[in-house]
């Protein structure tokens, strides 16, 4: 909860900025062009018409990914990101003043200037604002009890990205043979010494990766440290927080008894089963007209079917057959999953991933209600199998349907069928599962939609 309320502060004091920087721009805008300080006339026929610009910039800025604390540092994907979301931004408002003739305003060299004076005010305000995350805003100094993988890769997170505003003090670890430190942390093995440490250091939160149920001392230790007023978090819950995925290895049966609480998600359910047939209906209608013509450059690319089906694992374990236009050869296709630069993708097979227009017949699925627009991606049952005997809990991503887009598709990650990549989505999945809402929805439709302009698909 206070890691949360902490992040809801910093995104608030965030978009406060950039509103504030939106306004601003306009008003030294008209004080640039004119010379003198806007008539209350003309600020006010600019303010209203600017207002809903400014609320598709927001909106743009979302998408883009610029309101997640996690990015929020002076590198060069950050300025990247920055370049496409003002291109994007930029292009709506041009569309907007120059189609709707109705506001009374065409603000051609206004909106140069604007464009001007905002690209400016808002690179300064976010390298400002990103550097005081790094550099001057207070930090929560952190200890970790226990040390594993998920431990070792939730430090060099927090190293990589000190902007998020941790400080890692030292780590108990009475395991810990060796190095007295790791990754330039201390290790304190006595136990005895963990009082006076959280005193001496200031510690804000513990991290808590170890079962305290193995080690009676540890736990007494840990209670003893209750008045000291400090914070205790579970690694897994930590993890998620910072990571926007569930650690597995972390995680066993009482996890899901404890975070998946199918019965307060019903009334969810129903809402995402109304919105999945809305929208899918309206895709269809929208582009079931286009499909002839897709069909015939399909069947004149190459041989084989328009459609491409194949079974899927859907919800609970029920295979489904799963819809798509083909964009592979059929002649020598052995059907094994695709790789970086596959020779059996089609000319316009490669245009209709990258568009994912490949993808639009899967509105039938949904319809049907085999898939929906938001959830684990399905995969083959066969590779279900082989995967769950490797993999902890690796079936579990079939609690809910599958989609067509999902979290790990908008993570800006890649996953192979490999086992690594397999878990690494499968951390993806079960945060979704545990924390699927409309909100998190609508974020995953429009960061998907975000994915298509900026990159394409493979």
């Amino acid at each position: 909860t206070v890691m949360k309320n902490n992040d809801k502060l910093k995104k608030m004091v965030l978009l406060t900025g950039d509103i504030a920087v939106l306004y601003a721009s306009l008003y030294l805008a008209l004080l640039f062009r004119y010379w003198q300080k806007p008539a209350a006339e003309m600020w006010q026929s600019h303010f209203w018409p600017f207002t809903i610009i400014f609320a598709a910039w927001i909106v743009i800025f979302y998408i883009a990914g610029l309101y997640d604390l996690r990015s929020a540092i002076n590198n060069l994907r950050f300025f990247r990101l920055v370049n496409y979301s003002l291109f994007a931004a930029i292009l709506v408002a041009l569309t907007f003043f120059y189609t709707a003739p109705q506001i009374g305003i065409t603000p051609k060299t206004n909106l140069l200037i604007y464009i001007i004076v905002f690209y400016i005010l808002f690179f300064l305000w976010r390298r400002l604002f990103n550097f005081s995350l790094k550099s001057y805003l207070p930090k929560k100094n952190i200890a970790i009890v226990g040390l594993n993988k998920q431990a070792e890769e939730l430090i060099n997170e927090l190293k990589n990205k000190p902007h998020l505003g941790y400080n890692i003090e030292f780590i108990i670890s009475a395991d810990k043979d060796g190095a007295a430190e790791t990754s330039g942390i201390y290790i304190e093995k006595n136990i005895a010494n963990l009082e006076k440490l959280i005193t001496e250091k200031k510690i804000n939160i513990i991290i808590l990766s170890s079962d305290l149920n193995e080690s009676p001392s540890l736990r007494a230790a840990l209670f003893q440290c209750l008045p000291l007023k400090i914070n205790f978090a579970s690694l897994p819950h930590f993890y998620e927080n910072i990571t926007g995925k569930i650690p597995i290895e972390t995680i066993g049966q009482n996890w899901f008894l404890e975070n998946l609480s199918e019965g307060n998600k019903i009334l969810f359910d129903f809402f995402k089963r109304a919105y999945d047939i809305f929208l899918a209906l309206i895709i269809l209608i929208a582009t079931i007209p286009f499909w002839p013509l897709l069909a015939l450059i399909i069947k004149i690319g190459s041989k084989g079917n328009i459609f491409f089906r194949q079974a899927r694992m859907g919800q609970n374990g029920r295979l489904f057959s799963m819809i798509k236009f083909r964009t592979m050869t059929t002649s020598g296709n052995d059907l094994s999953p695709t790789a970086v630069g596959d020779k059996r993708i089609t000319g316009f097979g490669s245009i209709l991933r990258k568009t994912r227009i490949d993808e639009i017949p899967q509105t039938i699925n949904i319809l049907k209600g085999e898939m929906s627009f938001v959830g684990p991606r399905p995969e083959r049952p066969e590779l279900v199998t082989e995967l769950e005997k490797e993999i902890p809990f690796y079936k579990e991503r079939t609690l809910v349907k599958p989609g067509a887009t999902g979290w790990d598709q908008v993570s800006g990650e890649y996953h192979s069928p490999s086992r690594e990549d397999s878990l690494k989505k499968l951390q993806y999945d079960l945060f979704y599962i545990k924390n699927r809402s409309i909100y998190l929805d609508l974020s995953i439709i429009l960061k998907t939609i975000a994915t298509v302009l900026s990159r394409g698909g493979r």
